[in-house]
């Protein structure tokens, strides 16, 4: 049986540190606060109308990190929390917020016309972007997603919507990477979305 020199052993284990420590430095993984769901190409089938009268689909999104919710305008508590959330993680994100995109993709298009949603998303920041389309088209959309959402019967002939309520971050280049709980706070969004900044 071989003996090593204790220099040698000595040698060796410290190698194996520095290896260690040094794939721990190398590692390049994000540590979100939300899901990572990278790789999973959610959101490729959007293809809506802006409430700048524009198509956008993500490969116009591009260039910017870009956080999507789906909601709708008559929304009770929901939609205005998460967008009023979103406010304020702009205003954490000082001079970077100039590299984010806000959109809201309505869930009720019947009742949110281009006008509607306008009115509605600028309410919150003037730099927020609604989307609409048809109902195929937010339809597809939304499974592209993976979106639920549901029309409720409500009083006297009026509806309500149910749908997901989270928040998607999609990086520079059009890609899913975070999905995060509307409940999850403005700090752990403002937190994703710099690393996606960097």
């Amino acid at each position: 049986m071989t003996r090593l020199h204790p220099r040698r052993l000595l040698g060796a284990a410290l190698f194996s540190l520095c290896v260690l420590f040094l794939s721990g430095c190398n590692d390049s993984t994000p540590q979100f606060k939300g899901s990572d769901i990278s790789g999973t190409h959610l959101g490729k089938e959007l293809a809506l109308t802006g409430t700048d009268g524009k198509p956008y689909t993500l490969e116009s999104l591009k260039g910017k990190v870009t956080v999507v919710l789906f909601g709708f305008t008559q929304c009770p508590d929901v939609c205005p929390t998460s967008l009023a959330e979103l406010t304020q993680v702009m205003k954490l994100l000082g001079n970077d917020a100039k590299r984010v995109q806000v959109v809201l993709i309505t869930v009720d298009p019947e009742r949110d016309t281009p006008e509607v949603l306008r009115a509605y998303v600028s309410g919150f920041d003037s730099q927020f972007l609604g989307l609409t389309g048809t109902t195929e088209q937010i339809k597809k959309t939304a499974a592209s997603f993976k979106v639920y959402y549901a029309k409720t019967a409500g009083a006297q002939g009026n509806y309500s919507m149910d749908h997901s309520a989270s928040f998607y971050l999609m990086d520079a280049q059009g890609e899913s990477r975070v999905l995060l709980n509307n409940t999850i706070g403005a700090a752990a969004l403002a937190h994703d979305i710099r690393l996606l900044l960097r």
